[in-house]
């Protein structure tokens, strides 16, 4: 075997190599912009829902996702107690869990309930 027959032997050897990481570039390409525009805001978005519901204290007035609308009288590890308006002089409260709890208000939203 001559010395080119050796040299073009090891340069087809390499060229799959070289091709292989390249048609490998669109797919690591692909899963780092799925991960900035979708995996990224998502778990943003959900230490922002923790972070909410830790802070959660009495008084607080809140909108649950079933489209409660209310103020906090009791918090648990996992419960809310939210008054949600006044029947007969006696307040009507329901429980909720605290992953319902979908936004907190500024404080004088509700007027009277």
């Amino acid at each position: 075997m001559s010395l080119t027959d050796t040299l073009g032997l090891t340069l087809a050897q390499a060229a799959p190599e070289g091709n292989a990481l390249m048609g490998m570039l669109p797919i690591v390409l692909m899963f780092v912009i799925l991960y900035f525009l979708m995996i990224r805001p998502q778990m943003k978005r959900q230490k922002e829902h923790r972070n909410l519901l830790a802070a959660l204290s009495k008084g607080d007035e809140v909108v649950t996702a079933g489209g409660l609308l209310g103020k906090v009288t009791k918090v648990t590890d996992t419960y809310i107690t939210v008054e949600i308006g006044e029947a007969a002089e006696k307040p009507i409260e329901v429980v909720v869990q605290k992953s319902a709890v979908s936004t907190v208000l500024p404080k004088g939203t509700i007027k009277a309930l």
